[in-house]
């Protein structure tokens, strides 16, 4: 018998043992391949699209998100407020996403209205027409919220770093102007439907209490799609800045500058890149991080500071961002380059090493709660062509990285001469 007066004994995360649920995978006759997790608790459903449609493959600037988003905006059969209507009616949600490489639709639903749902998706991927008042209306909210973004120190902070490090004819770098929605046409968006989805292979992920016969209804629907194979493959070249300090007034009476440092960085492919995550988080990756303890809680120059792994396919980032008071924003830098010099210098004591992988794995069993974490945990996998024991040899990684790692890691990548530097007032 339990005794409740005694605590029951704490066991550290490193201490567990990781496990994630395998998927199940499926063709449909297109040659369409499903990835399956079949769990839970709760009868609902996530289906992903996913699409190699990204800003990667588009021409003129803005085609792939505008693209993507129009996709729900109007079929051969429906309006666009048909077609909201017809989801919010099954209480479902329907949302479009488009990154730099791939593209996509995400379906939340009730799992006994999958059946009632996926003809309507099938609808828009096959017969989308992209109304031209439904452009005219998304140009002009979209240079309206961009207007007032500009205003925005930390808006225009965002950009300006990715252009610095990726150049901005890259899709890793490039942003967009009034002047890109304004030459944005109805053409050029059906072109890019047309070869980007219409005509493209594409992936699904489905996870949740899955229906009986998901695999026969996916089929029905969009298992007869004639699908081109999926050779949609281009490299941009990284034309990096030549400057690395930038200090830029976007308006003369702001009280907050808005800071940003970021080198690259290899992908998550590179043999440093999950030791170099553990690094990270000590350096700036969570509220107990070292930049937070000295240049919040000790300094008071900002209410939070973060640095992370901006990760792409072809090159990722390693960022350190915040915001400050103007008159401390230089201040502020040289006490990030000072957290970089103890890193490098001075190995990291066995109880941080030990408290910081705790964090990392606990908030991995947080990320295993539920089938949509564990289907996006092999989502990442997948996209980014990982191995499929990926999952098991990143846990083992994090439990093996030694203090003497990470010092090595700091002298390779936490060096400040190789961080571009900006502070937008």
């Amino acid at each position: 018998m339990l005794n409740r007066t005694e605590a029951p004994p704490i066991k550290d995360a490193i201490d567990f043992n990781f496990e994630l649920k395998p998927f199940e995978k499926f063709t449909l006759d297109n040659g369409v391949e499903v990835y399956a997790v079949d769990a839970g608790a709760e009868a609902v459903l996530q289906v992903e699209w996913i699409f190699a449609a990204g800003n990667t493959f588009e021409e003129n600037n803005l085609v792939a998100s505008t693209t993507n988003y129009l996709l729900k905006n109007g079929t051969a059969t429906k309006t666009a407020f048909e077609v909201n209507d017809y989801f919010e009616y099954y209480g479902a949600f329907l949302n479009r996403s488009a990154q730099h490489e791939k593209a996509g639709l995400s379906l939340h639903c009730l799992t006994r209205y999958a059946g009632d749902l996926m003809p309507v998706v099938a609808e828009l991927i096959k017969t989308s027409v992209f109304p031209e008042p439904e452009l005219q209306l998304y140009q002009q909210n979209n240079k309206q919220r961009l207007e007032v973004n500009l205003k925005k120190s930390e808006f225009v902070a965002g950009r300006l770093i990715d252009e610095y490090l990726f150049g901005i004819d890259h899709p890793y770098g490039k942003y967009s102007s009034a002047a890109d929605y304004d030459a944005l046409t109805r053409q050029q968006l059906v072109s890019f439907y047309q070869q980007y989805y219409q005509d493209s292979h594409f992936t699904i992920f489905i996870a949740g209490k899955l229906p009986a016969g998901i695999g026969e209804l996916l089929n029905k629907h969009f298992g007869q799609f004639p699908v081109q194979s999926n050779s949609n493959k281009v490299t941009h070249p990284i034309k990096p800045s030549p400057e690395r300090k930038y200090r830029i007034t976007n308006d003369s009476e702001g009280v907050q500058g808005s800071i940003r440092l970021g080198r690259s960085f290899p992908n998550r492919h590179h043999p440093d890149y999950i030791r170099a995550s553990v690094l990270n988080n000590i350096f700036g990756g969570f509220f107990g991080s070292r930049l937070m303890a000295n240049i919040r809680e000790d300094k008071g120059y900002t209410y939070g500071i973060h640095s992370y792994i901006q990760s792409h396919l072809q090159e990722s980032a390693w960022m350190v961002s915040t915001e400050a008071g103007r008159e401390v924003c230089e201040a502020t830098i040289s006490e990030v380059y000072k957290e970089m010099t103890l890193l490098r210098s001075k190995p990291v004591s066995e109880d941080e090493l030990l408290l910081v992988k705790n964090y990392i794995l606990g908030s991995v069993l947080g990320d295993l709660d539920g089938p949509f974490h564990i289907m996006g945990k092999w989502k990442n996998i997948l996209l980014n062509n990982l191995p499929l024991n990926h999952f098991e040899y990143s846990i083992d990684e994090i439990k093996a990285v030694t203090a003497t790692d990470l010092q090595e890691l700091a002298n390779r990548y936490l060096v400040p001469g190789d961080f571009y530097e900006l502070v937008v007032i």
